[in-house]
């Protein structure tokens, strides 16, 4: 975990001067100030506020301090209005590691919010999100009864964790419905899945990634072995529904597509310093066999970074939807007392300079996959993989 630390695609030191648990509590009840590059800041508003509900508030017992100031720093971080810079208790911190190691309780679906609505991401392979029908691009406006207007996914992830074998229900909208539907789905133990692939018309590798986890750079090394020792002569590479993961796993795998020193990625810091760029490793094993990728809204981050760099450096076309557009690079960062902030530092860029974040990756085909594909077992974007790749 330790080694993917810098490169989550989910982590600045936060810096609450003054302000501990209890010492930095007892030092601020003073009038106190700060300044800052952009003016003279007074926290004396704070501490104000903070002892008129100490004084006066009708029931004393609610004031727990250790909760009143992880408000006031998430309500800090929050007012940024970035989805993705999130501050996070211990509590908070601990389910957080739980997810990248690939095991926890839910249903098994990536969530975030896109134009300021809550919305599913992708439904995970295998998971109860999936088999309850929910799928990439489905708003969620309640959690059981609480509705999701300025929720941030933190506050989601919250609401629809928990138990093995316990009920959460989401209201979803869906584009083309005319009214939303309740959706009951029971919890599970949700082991992520990394990858699964099959031979199709004897001579196609299908394969499927569904998550750039801790241990899809090890997976695909297998499976890629296996293509190779296999009939294999072009390959469908789906990335529908892959809600993303660490850059270092993508920078990986596109290695084996990719020449040495070709570029992956650009981090754009958006200021003075010089951007960096991540390139291939250069394993370079299938860099002479055609390919096509499969994106749909459900892809992002590393998927759309992966994509990206095939689509910019090989031409390979790219069919289904327009990707979700989350471009941007999150650190992690441990903070006091076991907490952790999330925050974002900059932004990613195609190896040809594109901007992914808010915007996505336009599909070279676009193939629509209607409801009633979906009802009836048919995958058109599949079918036109297939059909293109045999002409390649």
């Amino acid at each position: 975990m330790e080694k993917y630390k810098r490169i989550i695609l989910i982590s600045v030191t936060l810096v609450f001067t003054g302000i501990g648990l209890l010492s930095g509590y007892f030092w601020g009840r003073s009038e106190q100030s700060s300044v800052t590059p952009s003016g003279e800041i007074n926290f004396t508003l704070f501490w104000d506020t903070w002892k008129v509900l100490e004084e006066k508030y009708v029931d004393p017992s609610k004031l727990d301090i250790k909760t009143m100031l992880y408000g006031a720093i998430k309500g800090m971080v929050n007012s940024i209005g970035d989805p993705y810079t999130v501050f996070m208790d211990p509590e908070e911190s601990k389910k957080f590691e739980e997810d990248v190691k690939g095991s926890f309780d839910g249903i098994g679906a990536e969530i975030g919010i896109k134009k300021g609505q809550l919305v599913i991401i992708a439904p995970l392979e295998g998971t109860p999100a999936q088999a309850a029908g929910l799928r990439a691009g489905d708003a969620i406006i309640k959690i059981n009864d609480k509705v999701t207007t300025d929720f941030t996914t933190d506050d989601a992830v919250r609401l629809i964790r928990g138990a093995k074998g316990t009920e959460v229900v989401l209201t979803i909208f869906r584009d083309g419905w005319v009214e939303t539907k309740e959706i009951k789905i029971i919890r599970d133990t949700i082991l992520v899945p990394s990858i699964k692939w099959e031979l199709k018309d004897n001579d196609i590798a299908y394969v499927q990634l569904f998550q750039f986890s801790e241990t899809a750079s090890g997976d695909f090394r297998k499976t890629a072995l296996e293509i190779l020792n296999s009939p294999t002569k072009k390959i469908i590479f789906d990335l529908r529904d892959n809600p993303g993961g660490y850059l270092e796993v993508a920078q990986d795998i596109a290695g084996w597509f990719l020449q040495k020193g070709q570029i992956v990625a650009i981090e754009d810091f958006g200021d003075a310093r010089e951007s960096k760029e991540y390139k291939s490793s250069g394993i370079a094993q299938f860099v002479d066999y055609p390919i096509v990728i499969l994106i749909n809204e459900g892809s992002a981050s590393a998927s759309e970074i992966f994509a990206g760099a095939l689509k910019d450096n090989r031409q390979i076309k790219l069919i289904g939807q327009k990707s979700f557009g989350k471009g941007s690079v999150q650190q992690l960062e441990d903070i006091t007392g076991g907490a952790t902030l999330k925050v974002t530092v900059a932004k990613w860029l195609t190896p040809n300079g594109t901007t992914i974040n808010e915007k996505g990756l336009e599909p070279d085909i676009k193939v629509e996959y209607t409801e009633k594909d979906f009802e009836a077992n048919k995958d058109p974007q599949l079918d036109k993989a297939i059909e293109i790749i045999k002409g390649l």
